[in-house]
């Protein structure tokens, strides 16, 4: 008999359409959060999925418009999905998985861990030929009370700290242009002192509808990016890196931890240190 704690952090669609049509009870277990846009979902979406703006998750406070929302907006977002504590998310989006990992690296924040990625996202449900339905879906929202675990994210005095710290990792997800400072998108380019790149889209399969590229580890162990140090990724403003952030949990790293400020921060302070 399935049950949500059959289901993996990697959900392949053909599984979870199984699982979906095996019992029909168990959709009052999950949740199911679709952070497309919101044309794309008024069009089609996983049925009984609930439309997430990406706006939402985050703070939007410049210029560091990526940092996590404060409390009581990250409790208004979480009572209108329904959220008690007990659901399993499963969290997809059109773009290979960079919201999707920003609503994991979220649900980590708020120290809920029953969650699942679909993989390849919308772009293999569709392709694919699974299901879909244009009905908006909502739930009945729920009255609650949120602490942070700020054991996930690296704050810009943090990283400070480590930069010298040869059992500390710095992933940066971005594109090459902005890690070399050939493309500038604050008032400082180039990249944190000893950050390695390896853009976001390079960990995602264009051949099976960007799904997670097989291979990772031994790529990102050229880098020096292994499971025996602590990883921080980032980005600009934390979406490219929340991708980062779950292929990291997905390949079993066990400290992850996110730069929400990321390089709309660092980039835009007076006193943070550039290598190019």
């Amino acid at each position: 008999m399935h049950t949500t704690d059959n289901l993996p952090l990697v959900l392949e669609p053909e599984y979870f359409q199984s699982f979906l049509a095996g019992n029909s009870q168990l959709k009052k277990q999950l949740v199911i959060i679709d952070l497309c846009p919101a044309q794309l979902y008024h069009q089609a979406h996983v049925p009984g999925a609930i439309n997430v703006q990406p706006s939402l998750l985050n703070g939007s406070t410049l210029p560091a418009r990526g940092k996590l929302p404060a409390v009581h907006q990250l409790e208004s977002l979480f009572s209108t999905l329904g959220f008690t504590g007990k659901e399993h998310f499963v969290v997809y989006d059109d773009e290979g998985g960079g919201w999707a990992g920003r609503f994991i690296w979220t649900l980590d924040a708020i120290s809920h861990h029953r969650y699942s990625y679909l993989n390849g996202g919308m772009r293999a449900w569709l392709r694919e030929g699974y299901p879909t339905e244009s009905v908006a879906n909502e739930r009945a929202p729920s009255v609650i009370s949120l602490t942070i675990d700020e054991s996930v994210i690296a704050s810009k005095d943090y990283i400070l700290d480590m930069l010298h710290n040869p059992q500390v990792a710095i992933w940066d997800a971005r594109s090459p242009e902005e890690y070399s400072g050939e493309k500038a998108l604050a008032l400082k380019a180039g990249h944190i002192p000893g950050a390695v790149n390896f853009e976001w889209t390079r960990a995602m399969d264009p051949a099976r509808n960007y799904r997670i590229k097989d291979g990772l580890p031994s790529e990102l162990a050229a880098l020096g990016i292994t499971d025996d140090k602590e990883i921080i990724t980032h980005c600009h403003a934390h979406h490219r890196s929340g991708f980062t952030y779950l292929v990291a949990k997905v390949l079993g790293f066990s400290r992850i931890k996110a730069y929400d400020g990321s390089w709309s921060e660092w980039g835009n302070l007076p006193d943070t240190p550039v290598e190019q």
